[in-house]
This record gives structure tokens, sequence and C-alpha cells, in this order.
């Protein structure tokens, strides 16, 4: 059984996680807007950007973790802002 300071660490842990897959998941959305994406939004519009970008297969790009798409996207994400906008 675990501690209820182990249980919380774990909660965090998780938050955070959580909270890294939605701010993609939102710059995926921002990228969409910026390339004129129809069809794609998200994380798909994420995929969609850097096969454009490098040419990679939609089979490579969707096997990226989120700390890998992170990396790849950190510079483009510079000086952008995640601003919650409900609809």
């Amino acid at each position: 059984m675990r501690s209820a300071t182990e249980s919380r660490k774990m909660q965090l842990r998780h938050e955070a996680q959580a909270e890294k897959h939605f701010q993609i998941e939102a710059f995926g959305d921002e990228i969409a807007k910026r390339e004129k994406y129809k069809a794609h939004k998200g994380l798909d519009a994420i995929h969609f950007y850097l096969v454009q970008k490098y040419q990679w297969t939609p089979a490579t790009v969707r096997h990226l973790s989120f700390d890998d798409l992170e990396f790849l996207l950190k510079e483009e994400k510079h000086g952008w802002e995640f601003i919650f906008e409900e609809d």
C-alpha cells in the first residue's frame, strides 16, 4: 500500500503529464490555424505538420512520444502562450 506522500507524488506526476498532453494538443490547434488546415486539429495537426516538414511517414510520427513531440516543437512553441478558451 502506498503512503499518502507517495500517492500525492504520483497524482502530481499524472497531473503534470496530462497538462503537457493538453498543451501539446492546444498547440496543434494553433498550428492548424496558422497553416490553415481544414481537416486536422490538435494532435492530428501536429502529426500532419511533422509529416509535411520532415517528410516522415505518418506511422513514424504517430509513434513519437509526447516527450519527443515536445522536444521537436520546442523552438516553434517558443513565445507561444497557452490561453484556455471555452467553446
